[in-house]
Formats: structure tokens, C-alpha cells, sequence
């Protein structure tokens, strides 16, 4: 990767060359191939005596780049938000719970060896509870150890057969446990559950369910999530434990306007 300066003094060069081959041009457009070895010379001259009399250019020119890179993640980011029919709301590797013709949305990015995701476990239980619109998407997001990869593996074979009560209750048995989620865990609550065994085991090894957490951690980069529980309601991404007033404020919220912060 560029350091500031490099990358800087890399971008302000080929705005200043491409500035100077102009006026050596007469202002005509040319490609470099078509200057000549004392005129690319003389345009190196030019740059470097411009840059070193214009120092800030370098910062001007990073910074710019820096606000078009930002702009463009946030554009990716909102369409994603705002696509309803898009992949984050509409895949089929991922669990729905709740209302699952709910009007509202919340997308939960969770790990099974989360802390704060099972401290939030009762909040978004009585979410569901309390609005009966709503339609809850379970996204595993297996960030914290090879453990936890192992329980969502699982997990997403569990899926295949556990269906809307039925899933959600193994989730908040497998959420809730003390100590290490991993695989083990995982089985044997799904066998504890009535699970078909031999399917589970051809399940969890079948590519969809590789491909459910690839699909996680794709969105999780394109919506910039940084660990979990993290949240997607309306128009936001919600990061952290923040609690069940905060949540239940913004689904209230969607409801009323359809954005999280009402005019």
C-alpha cells in the first residue's frame, strides 16, 4: 500500500503531467507514448518544480481521493440499505424469525460466542414479542474464533430443517449457553431437538452452507460492520449492544415514516 506521501505526490504527478503535456501540446490531447524523451523530461521538470513549490497539493489531492472513496462506500452501502428486494433482505441463507411477512426489517449480524449478543438475546426476544410486524433476518457473522465458524456451519444445516419457532428457539438455546459455542455444542442441541442426524451431517458440509457466511462477511464489508451484534433497521447501521429501547425507538420509528429518525 502507498504512504501518504506516495500515494499523493503518485496522484498529483498524473494530474500535473497530464496538465503540462497540454500546454506543451498547445492544449491538444496526447498520449504519453507520443512524447519524446526531452519533452517527458521537461514535463517531469515542470511537475516537480510545481509540486515543490505547491507542497499542500499533495494533501489536497489525498484528501479528494479520500472524500470520492468515502462517497462511493456510502452510495454502495445506501443502496444496499435501500434495495428491499435485494440480496441482505431476500437470501435464502440466512434465518427469518418473527413475523416472516413482516412490514419492518431488523437484520441481526451476530457471533455464538458474542457476549454482547447473548446479552441482547432477551431485547430482541421481546422485540418479536412486542411488534407483532415484525420480520427478523439472522445473519451469522462467525468473527471470533474458528469455534464459532464451526457452531454457524452447523447451525446453517440446522436451518434446512428447523423452520421460524422451531430455529429460533435452537438459536436462543445455542446463543445462550456459557463457555465455548462450537461444533459440538451445536450437534447435540440439534440432536437433543429431534434432528434428522445424517442430514444435518450432509447439511452443514453442502456448499450453501459455506456460501451463507460468505455472503456475511460480504455484506458485513460492504456495510462497514466492525464486529457484532450489529444491526440493520430502516435506513442505519445500528453497531453494538445498545439495548431495547434504542432498537424498539427505531423500529417505531420505520413504522411511522419509514426512516429511523422521524421529521
Amino acid at each position: 500500500m502507498l504512504g501518504f506521501r506516495a500515494l499523493g505526490r503518485r496522484l498529483a504527478g498524473c494530474c500535473l503531467a497530464l496538465a503540462a503535456a497540454a500546454a506543451l501540446m498547445g492544449g491538444a490531447p496526447a498520449r504519453a507514448a507520443e512524447f519524446s524523451d526531452a519533452q517527458k523530461g521537461e514535463i517531469e521538470s515542470i511537475v516537480k518544480a510545481y509540486i515543490l513549490k505547491n507542497p499542500e497539493i499533495v494533501q489536497q489531492a489525498f484528501e479528494e481521493l479520500t472524500n470520492r472513496e468515502k462517497a462511493a462506500e456510502a452510495a454502495a452501502r445506501a443502496k444496499s440499505l435501500s434495495d428491499v428486494q435485494g440480496p441482505l433482505y431476500s437470501s435464502p441463507n440466512q434465518a427469518i424469525v418473527g413475523n416472516p411477512d413482516g412490514k419492518i426489517t431488523l437484520v441481526e449480524f451476530f457471533d455464538y460466542n458474542c457476549g454482547y449478543c447473548k446479552k441482547m438475546l432477551p431485547d430482541i426476544a421481546r422485540l418479536i414479542k412486542e411488534n407483532p410486524d415484525l420480520r427478523v433476518i439472522l445473519r451469522d457473522f462467525p468473527v471470533l474464533s474458528d469455534a464459532s465458524v464451526d457452531a454457524a456451519t452447523i447451525a446453517a444445516g440446522v436451518r434446512d430443517q428447523f423452520k421460524g419457532e422451531k430455529f429460533w428457539e435452537y438459536h436462543q438455546r445455542l446463543l445462550g449457553m456459557h463457555g465455548l459455542v462450537g461444533k459440538e455444542q451445536a450437534v447435540d442441541l440439534a440432536q437433543a431437538m429431534g434432528a434428522d442426524m445424517p442430514r444435518l451431517a450432509r447439511d452443514a458440509q453442502a456448499p450453501q452452507a459455506k456460501a451463507g457466511l460468505e455472503e456475511s462477511f460480504k455484506f458485513g464489508r460492504l456495510l462497514q460492520i466492525q464486529g457484532t451484534p450489529s444491526y440493520v433497521v430502516g435506513d442505519v447501521v445500528v453497531d453494538g449492544a445498545v439495548g431495547f429501547d434504542d432498537l424498539q425507538g427505531k423500529v417505531k420509528n420505520v413504522r411511522k415514516c419509514g426512516k429511523t429518525v422521524c421529521s
